[in-house]
């Protein structure tokens, strides 16, 4: 039995992006979006802005632009607000990031990038030690903290007059934590914030604030946000849309294309190293290892979801996976990923796939958080709440409902996104069974 499709609000007014983290990523998204409302940069990478969809069959020729066939909030109608630990306006972070160029992009949208000035963040340096911050809230209790982001949401909302506000967590990886007794519910998590839990950490304040003030929430990072039973329950009571987590833009990406094709030919694997070099704030906070815990199980989930080991033994029941990061200051954020891959084939002969990607970390996930703001406020439209699964393209360790095991496959993911599109705008689902066009003849 199908689900019926929903019924999508259009996309009037204004959009209010609130962005967790004023870094590399949020100002390389902020300035290429702004950018392209005066058409000075062209959004690529982003699928609601470039993409096609293709509707009915093949031969119907139907191929709208997604922002054509859904109604998205237009990039005219974006204001930004941020929060960050560092004073710097948005202008002085991208300088300050070195992501763009400044005479080639910044200067043009100067005035723009400087009048977004970072709220003071709810921080706590035990989460994120490798950096000395400022612009923070201070040494206040969570209640304190968890009631000054609400108050910030709804200040954001009076000043810039927005019809709608979405959330999403551009800042540092936490420290890892696993979800415990305080993450069950709601009376819990409550006790454990006026009790200053250690298990309480900012990621979840700010989760619970967008959650409790109606504004969904992407988490761009693999801190455990709002991936705990209470705020995934309470998004879902609320009919507030939630997605995550932890960007999928470099070496992650060529994983959930790799796997899949090596799986897909039931090809075998004996090991996959990865290693990162990385020099902007994301690489100085991962230099601690606490901090590139919460990393590593967000990447190391990738490989053992897509090739099922309990399935395929033989092939996969023991592949060497390891991840590394290492902090290179001079090559800032243009990442250097490399991976030796070790299969084996016909008869378990050996064989051998390095790939050396030479990225840049923010120019990848710029149009993935594009993406997610605009999809997010179309999902709330919809009165989608809860967990966006067909969100799962753009995350390394997507959310999913307790019991699933999340899917990975890029391509898979991607046809589970337009096809997420075609329900609601109640279209044809297209399965690429392909036999009507052999059937009718």
């Amino acid at each position: 039995m199908s689900t019926p499709s929903p019924t999508v609000a259009p996309a009037t007014g204004r959009l209010g992006v609130l962005t967790v983290g004023l870094g590399a990523v949020a100002s390389t998204l902020i300035a290429g979006v702004e950018l392209a409302k005066r058409g000075l940069g062209a959004p690529i990478g982003s699928l609601a802005q470039m993409d096609t969809i293709r509707l009915g069959k093949r031969t119907d020729n139907r191929n709208p632009m997604i922002k054509d066939f859904v109604p998205l909030a237009r990039l005219e109608d974006i204001v930004w607000g941020a929060w960050d630990p560092f004073p710097d306006d948005a202008y002085v972070a991208a300088t300050r990031a070195g992501v763009l160029e400044s005479g080639k992009h910044l200067e043009a949208i100067s005035d723009t990038l400087r009048e977004i000035r970072p709220m003071k963040a709810a921080f706590e340096r035990n989460y994120v030690k490798n950096i000395d911050a400022e612009n923070i809230m201070g040494k206040i209790s969570k209640r304190e903290m968890l009631n000054a982001i609400r108050a910030d949401i709804n200040k954001f909302r009076d000043e810039k007059k927005v019809d709608r506000v979405v959330m999403i967590w551009c800042a540092s990886t936490e420290i890892f934590i696993e979800p415990g007794p305080q993450h069950q519910n709601l009376e819990a998590f409550e006790k454990a914030i006026d009790a200053n839990d250690p298990m309480i950490a900012p990621s979840m304040l700010y989760a619970y604030a967008a959650i409790l003030e109606g504004v969904p929430f992407a988490n761009g990072a693999p801190n455990l946000a709002v991936d705990t039973p209470v705020l995934r329950q309470l998004a879902t009571e609320r009919k507030v849309a939630i997605s995550g987590k932890d960007f999928k833009t470099g070496q992650t990406l060529m994983k959930t294309v790799l796997a899949p094709m090596l799986k897909a030919r039931v090809l075998g694997l004996s090991g996959w190293y990865s290693t990162n070099i990385l020099g902007n704030r994301d690489g100085e906070v991962l230099d601690d290892p606490d901090n590139f815990k919460t990393k590593e199980e967000s990447k190391l989930g990738v490989l053992e979801d897509i090739l099922q080991p309990s399935l395929f033994p033989e092939l996969y029941g023991n592949v060497y996976h390891s991840v590394k990061i290492n902090y290179y200051p001079p090559r800032g954020d243009n990442k250097e990923g490399w991976d030796n891959i070790d299969i084996f084939g016909w008869l378990g002969y050996p064989m051998q796939i390095k790939v050396n990607f030479l990225c840049r970390d923010s120019i990848l996930a710029a149009p993935l958080a594009l993406d997610l703001v605009l999809f997010m406020d179309l999902a709330q439209r919809a009165g989608l709440g809860g967990i966006q699964e067909w969100l799962s393209f753009y995350y390394k360790s997507p959310q999913v409902a307790p019991g699933l095991h999340p899917e990975h496959d890029l391509f898979v993911q991607l046809a589970k996104l337009k096809n997420t599109l075609r329900w609601m705008m109640n279209e044809d689902q297209i399965t690429h069974l392909g036999r009507e066009y052999y059937d009718e003849a």
